[in-house]
């Protein structure tokens, strides 16, 4: 009877593969990193850099566009809010006339 070598299939969905050789992002860079997003105008520029850059680590990579994402919903939230603030201030002025 001829036994089958056994081969280990890696599981399905996982979001990173064995063996994979990216570096782990070190304390020092993540002190740089939180560093430059402390700066205006910068913090936006380096975040495009980071999330869309070929170059950049996976895990920074994903902090950025994790950022940008909750940047976005921040920025419809606010718009929404001042909308909503103008056109009730604007209602309150009209109905006074």
């Amino acid at each position: 009877m001829e036994t089958q070598p056994f081969v280990q299939q890696q599981p399905q969905g996982l979001p990173f593969q064995v063996g994979n050789n990216t570096r782990v992002v070190s304390v020092k860079d993540w002190m740089i990193t939180i560093l430059l997003l402390a700066i205006p105008i910068v913090n936006i520029i380096m975040l495009f850099v980071w999330a869309f850059g070929g170059e950049t680590n996976p895990s920074k990579a994903n902090y950025a566009k994790a950022s940008l994402i909750w940047a976005a919903i921040g920025i419809v939230i606010y718009l929404i809010i001042v909308v909503l603030f103008f056109g009730a201030f604007a209602a309150m002025f009209n109905s006074t006339r």
